[in-house]
């Protein structure tokens, strides 16, 4: 099944922007090798308030989406120190 990604307005605007150049290159990479080619089995289910969506672990980063039939919501790329509480108020 191919995928498609869709973005959230602010990971492309505030989120990759203040990435270094070499993480963002890793998180591209991710993305296009991990997620467009089976985003269920290299993403793993969050629990508690963020149930429903998914995380993608790219060394210290997490990329958090939502699988939507054939899209891929990605809402938020943040360190792991504040991925949990500053996805809490994106995915109102």
């Amino acid at each position: 099944m191919p995928y498609r990604i869709r973005y959230h307005p602010d990971v492309k605007a505030k989120d990759i922007s203040k990435l270094n150049r070499t993480i963002q290159k890793r998180i591209k990479t991710a993305i296009e090798q991990r997620l467009l080619v089976s985003p269920e089995k290299y993403s793993e289910p969050l629990r508690r308030t963020l149930k429903g969506y998914r995380k993608l672990r790219v060394g210290d980063y997490r990329i958090v989406l939502k699988i939507e039939g054939a899209d891929i919501l990605i809402l938020g790329i943040y360190h792991r120190q504040d991925v949990y509480e500053r996805m809490e108020w994106r995915s109102q």
